[in-house]
């Protein structure tokens, strides 16, 4: 901390998602789901710039578009997996927007109205990776592939939710190994031949 002058900002922000953890099993809005995401998930992008050199607030910025979603990624991959332990994710106003109840979750119901409201989740997911990928630009060496590569991962698994008819709740959407190679490969081909992801 001392060596990279990193301030105390990101830590304290972790220290109080910890505490919403110990408190918190359901987000009323997005908001609410958002403000949980600012303090678990974008301090730890803000880290690794401070490690890297980037101090910027306009870094930071695009870096909280690509944790959050990547965040979101892992809630949506999870769905079963965090109920069975107490916690919904999936903000209550866009379940009861879809016409979708806790109950139905909780009986694993995979109906339209749970496909049509998953659909919306990863949509949202897959725009804040847009937002962020122009962080990619911005950064040099190791950095550049690694966010590359953590984003483009980030939406591959968006895409096999989506190929999966959106039912994250029979069985959750990872990669294969295989496609694990090509989209390391793919990316880092890109960002040697085109400068970019």
């Amino acid at each position: 901390i001392r060596d990279f002058e990193i301030p105390i900002e990101p830590f304290r922000k972790l220290v109080e998602a910890n505490r919403m953890d110990q408190t918190v099993t359901r987000h009323q809005t997005y908001e609410d789901l958002e403000r949980y995401c600012q303090h678990s998930a974008n301090p730890v992008g803000h880290l690794v710039l401070y490690l890297f050199g980037y101090r910027d607030e306009e870094r930071q910025a695009l870096s909280d578009y690509t944790c959050t979603a990547l965040q979101l990624v892992n809630f949506w991959q999870d769905v079963s997996r965090d109920f069975a332990m107490g916690r919904i994710y999936i903000p209550l106003e866009d379940m009861a927007r879809f016409g979708y109840t806790e109950d139905e979750l909780g009986r694993g119901v995979v109906n339209n109205a749970f496909r049509a409201l998953m659909e919306f989740e990863t949509e949202r997911a897959r725009d804040l990776f847009n937002k962020g990928l122009a962080l990619v630009d911005t950064l040099d060496g190791q950095l550049k592939i690694d966010v590359a590569l953590f984003s483009q991962g980030g939406m591959k698994v968006l895409d096999a939710i989506e190929r999966q008819g959106y039912d994250v709740l029979s069985r959750r959407p990872t990669l294969s190994r295989a496609a694990k190679v090509r989209l390391m490969l793919g990316t880092m081909v890109r960002l040697k031949l085109l400068g970019r992801p």
